[in-house]
């Protein structure tokens, strides 16, 4: 018995072996390609969640759009715990990869689930305790109470399975298996979009409907990341013995997955200074029109983290491995690349912002007349965010979470916070829609300044190996 089990392991780590050698000798370019497609694929699934629910929901009511953006910052906050141990979890495992540390790799990512699963629970828990305060410190106003209420109710119901569904996730691409975790996000999207006309339309359920039918999908997602874990294809395990609760690993996670985690607390932080601005200046239509904004800001944005999930890996495995030169090479493809997407999400925003609109609008109205402006106007900055998703999400790979958090609170606490309120004193509404690009600016002269010191850092490094 000992003998088989001797085999397997043997085996086991010629495959783990071989599924990580391109990682040493693979062009850099060619890896960030390999694992840049299925990650953009499963993003900007990902993003569809919410966009989806947006589109059908839009054609029932606009208020109903207006409600979703009043609390889509809860929504952030369970995606910052989603990232707090996903993002967290699956970097040590690239570092543990890095140094060979197969049992250590398998180790957080057991103990990882246990988190996913007492925080599901927690935040759950708290959501229903205070939904009515929550609801009114984000923004509800009596026009969209009942639609922002019951479908937060449902979608607080699923936080289990999105904070399960959305980590592991990270974990399968990880450990270098980008094109399955690719495919988890379709089977959930498509899941999502094929039940959301289904459940609002026909079962005449509403909001009701769209909240159910992201409910289901964020199961099957969750079912089906965790079963992955415990098949034979796997290279990495999901072991009894690792399902336990560790307080070193909980602080050795908790500091890689801080900053995304604060990344996401301030996004919802954000989004709530939006929303009241946005009501002090204007009305439940500008939260309308805000939702419009999100959606597609989310699809553009979605897309270059695309480019840091492509990169986590490579950044985690080099630095284990200590193979900075390949680090450098890999910082430097992905600014490039995040900047390019970048400039492309501009110029369509720009020139085609009446066609945007209109998959939230069943007929030209406020939305496309009160909307098209505020759209150009927001992503006036938009080639300048590329630099800035992309170093915050390298600084979190290669554990300098401290590096990353400041950056983050910089722009969008610092900054941006300031300028909603400083702006529309002089503009109003215009000023709200002003604050972003602004904002963006500004943070990027900053951003500049750290990739600079950044590439001196790491080509001290290369020359202290040469």
């Amino acid at each position: 018995m000992n003998e088989n089990l001797l085999t397997e392991e043997v085996v086991a780590e010629h495959q783990r072996e071989g599924h990580w050698a391109e990682m040493r000798t693979a062009p850099i370019l060619k890896l960030l390609i390999k694992y840049f497609l299925p990650a953009l694929v499963g993003v900007i699934v990902s993003a569809l969640y919410n966009i989806v629910d947006r589109v059908f929901l839009s054609q029932v009511d606009p208020l109903a759009l207006a409600a979703l953006s009043a609390i889509f910052p809860v929504v952030l906050v369970r995606v910052a715990i989603g990232m707090l141990i996903g993002i967290g979890g699956s970097v040590r495992v690239s570092i543990a990869l890095g140094k060979g540390d197969y049992a250590g790799a398998e180790r957080i990512i057991g103990h990882s689930l246990v988190l996913m699963l007492i925080l599901g629970i927690v935040f759950a828990s708290v959501g229903f305790l205070v939904i009515e305060p929550l609801l009114q410190f984000f923004g509800v106003t009596p026009l969209t109470h009942q639609y922002a209420k019951e479908y937060l109710e449902i979608n607080l119901l699923g936080s289990i399975f999105s904070v399960v569904g959305y980590s592991m996730n990270n974990f399968i691409r990880a450990e270098g298996s980008a094109k399955t975790a690719m495919y988890s996000m379709l089977i959930s999207a498509v899941t999502n979009v094929v039940l959301d006309p289904i459940l609002i339309f026909v079962f005449d359920w509403g909001v009701a409907g769209a909240a159910w039918a992201t409910f289901i999908a964020q199961a099957v997602l969750a079912i089906w990341v965790v079963a992955y874990f415990c098949r034979k294809r796997a290279v990495l395990k999901l072991h009894w013995r690792n399902l336990r609760f560790s307080w070193q690993d909980t602080l050795s996670i908790m500091a890689i997955g801080f900053s995304p985690f604060i990344i996401q607390i301030a996004a919802s932080l954000v989004q709530s200074v939006f929303n009241k601005q946005l009501l002090t200046y204007g009305n439940d239509y500008d939260m309308s029109i805000l939702g419009v904004i999100n959606s597609i800001s989310m699809l553009l944005m979605m897309s270059i983290v695309a480019l840091n999930q492509a990169a986590q890996p490579i950044y985690g495995y080099c630095l284990g491995a200590k193979h900075y030169q390949r680090l450098r090479s890999a910082y430097l493809y992905s600014l490039t690349a995040g900047t390019c997407i970048a400039v492309i999400g501009f110029v369509l925003v720009e020139l085609f912002p009446s066609q945007i609109i209109q998959f939230f609008e069943k007929t030209v109205g406020e939305l496309q007349v009160q909307g098209i402006p505020a759209l150009r106007v927001s992503f006036l900055a938009m080639p300048f965010i590329g630099i800035q998703i992309i170093s915050i999400g390298y600084f979190q790979s290669i554990g300098n979470a401290v590096t990353s958090a400041i950056l983050t609170v910089i722009r969008q606490i610092v900054i941006l916070v300031s300028m909603l309120f400083l702006l529309p004193l002089f503009w109003g509404l215009d000023g709200i829609w002003r604050a972003t690009p602004v904002s963006d600016f500004l943070s990027a002269l900053i951003f500049v300044g750290v990739i600079i010191h950044e590439f001196r850092r790491l080509n001290k490094q290369i020359n202290l190996l040469k």
